[in-house]
């Protein structure tokens, strides 16, 4: 078996975490369940690629392989020793006679969905411990009121999360008590954290679930790359390189909808040199990085079928944790023979194969593209106006459209599909689908990887009210006006078919050059606006020199070829 441990760095980025983490509880509840359907039993996704068993009071457990780093308070009603632990109280010292000084932040109260949750589990524990069988009692908080107190209520991403984490997993950074919106560019995070101070503590965490890995395959790391996270970061990927150098890191550097709001010409250099400067300083420790993030999820094509409120982190990470896990699922699949009607899975890649697919062949950049259909439509059928290609959307910002890249490597992961309207698609329908698809386009990569599943995505009872009323149990499409103001959650969609890509294309361009731009401009250029800030940083003129440098070459290395127009 071959691990993943992942690691979630920043507030936006535990929020897209902890959707991730309830879809895996809910796909082990659904495998375990006798009246679940058959489609989520699949014995070729391993589970233990993700999570560790243990062991705790006599009880066996099973906790993510997680390391999650966040600013102090950020926890809500959560202990950061997670929920298998019980808090022991520390005892009181009676030796000192000095004055004593106390920092503590207010106490949070857990909200509907985390009292069902918990008295769910007493139930359960007190019916084992007098019968061992379900004492069948019911809950007086009812699936409505919580939806709606989630819908209306969430503050924190453990105020949705359903999954117990191990005591190592949760850790909050020590003497930083800055609100998370002053948080917000690499300077102040580069001047509050401190390696020296927090790495050892940090380094333990990460030690003690690589240590207990037969044969780990990379890390899987999912950054805020909003604010002061992002240098946090870039300290925890330097210090992994060098303890870790054969270890590849797949990086998700994710922003949200909020982050990018209207600011004076002041914020707007700051958040420009900080996007640059944490793109550079991130890119340069990892084998792959993956932007993720529009400034209006909520106006882009990915939303075609779904109602976001763009303010709302709860809302938009859900579509990011949903991408993440659909690209994430052929790194846990069983390697099967040639694909028949009889393979239950199909595709199975690791990271290292997936990343040097993307980043080491052709032109060696190490950007991808993540695109999603959600859901995604039934492969054949009138209600189908585009391909299974057509209808995969960039979640990357500042992607071009429709660009002839001849030289394009993809990773497409489809799972749950439908051949047509209550039929499950084959891994050869799929795999034909996409072939035809390709065969209509203009274009076609150089190469693509596809990974097929049964499995959809379950919607589990935290997940928002997010989806169009055109959206049907199953994910599929169903007849009907699409309204602008009625939605579904999960208490109306049981699954979804999903599609997500990787690829490495000229597309990215765009994003690439305004980095570049904005670091010249702003920065490096001779009476740059920004550069007693970037000073302030704590960046020199050489370092500088060198992150423009990696995005020159970035850029290049996509760029198409220039023919000269000499004549002889």
């Amino acid at each position: 078996m071959k691990e993943i441990v992942t690691l979630q760095i920043g507030d936006f980025a535990n929020f897209i975490g902890s959707h991730f983490w309830n879809f895996q509880d809910e796909l082990l509840g659904l495998a375990g369940d006798p009246n679940a359907d058959s489609v989520f039993k699949s014995p070729d996704l391993n589970m233990d690629v993700l999570y560790r068993s243990g062991e705790t009071q006599g009880i066996n457990t099973y906790t993510p392989r997680l390391v999650s780093i966040n600013l102090r308070g950020s926890l809500g009603s959560m202990s950061s020793r997670g929920t298998l632990y019980k808090e022991v109280s520390p005892t009181t010292c009676v030796t000192w006679t000095g004055r004593v000084s106390t920092e503590s932040s207010q106490t949070h109260k857990r909200n509907l969905f985390l009292q069902r949750l918990n008295e769910e589990e007493e139930n359960m524990s007190l019916a084992n411990e007098i019968s061992g069988t379900d004492n069948g009692s019911q809950s007086e908080y009812q699936d409505n009121d919580i939806v709606e107190c989630l819908e209306n209520g969430v503050k924190f991403w453990t105020d949705y999360s359903k999954v117990h984490y191990h005591p190592q997993s949760l850790h909050e950074l020590n003497g930083i008590w800055t609100d998370a919106e002053e948080f917000d560019n690499y300077g102040i995070g580069r001047e509050s954290f401190a390696w020296a101070s927090q790495g050892e503590e940090i380094s333990d965490r990460l030690r003690f679930f690589v240590e207990e890995c037969d044969n780990i395959q990379g890390f899987q790391f999912v950054v805020d790359d909003s604010g002061g996270f992002s240098a946090v970061a870039a300290e925890f990927l330097e210090n992994i390189a060098d303890e870790y150098p054969n270890t590849p890191v797949l990086l998700y550097a994710v922003q949200g909808s909020s982050s990018h709001k209207s600011l004076s010409r002041k914020h707007t250099i700051s958040a420009e040199l900080h996007d640059a400067v944490s793109f550079s300083r991130l890119s340069s420790f990892c084998k792959l990085i993956v932007p993720v993030g529009l400034p209006t999820l909520s106006k882009s094509k990915a939303s075609k079928f779904l109602h976001i409120e763009d303010e709302k982190h709860y809302h938009s990470s859900a579509v990011y944790a949903a991408a993440l896990h659909s690209i994430s699922l052929p790194f846990r699949m069983a390697p099967v023979g040639p694909a028949t009607d009889a393979c239950s899975v199909y595709g199975a890649v690791n990271f290292h194969e997936v990343i040097q697919m993307l980043s080491g062949q052709g032109r060696q950049n190490m950007v991808s593209v993540l695109d999603v259909a959600m859901p995604l439509l039934a492969l054949t059928g009138g209600q189908n106006e585009l391909s299974l290609i057509g209808n995969l959307h960039p979640l990357t910002p500042q992607i071009a459209e429709d660009v002839e890249d001849m030289q394009a490597i993809e990773h497409i992961a489809v799972h749950g599909a439908f051949a047509s309207e209550g039929h499950r698609a084959s891994v050869c329908k799929v795999k034909d689908t996409v072939d035809a698809a390709f065969q209509r386009a203009n274009t076609r990569p150089m190469f693509c990887h596809l990974a097929v599943a049964p499995c959809p995505l379950p919607i589990p009872l935290p997940f928002p009210s997010i989806f169009a009323n055109q959206v049907g149990r199953h994910g599929e499409l169903i007849g009907g006006q699409m309204s602008s103001t009625s939605s579904k959650g999960s208490l109306d969609i049981h699954s979804i078919p999903m599609a997500a890509r990787l690829r490495s294309s000229s597309a990215v361009l765009p994003l690439l050059e305004s980095k570049l731009r904005n670091l010249n401009r702003f920065g490096t250029a001779r009476g740059a606006s920004g550069a007693e800030l970037l000073r302030s940083w704590g960046f020199g003129k050489e370092e500088l020199e060198e992150m423009g440098e990696m995005l020159s070459k970035m850029v290049a290395a996509l760029s198409p070829p220039q023919f000269s127009s000499d004549s002889d």
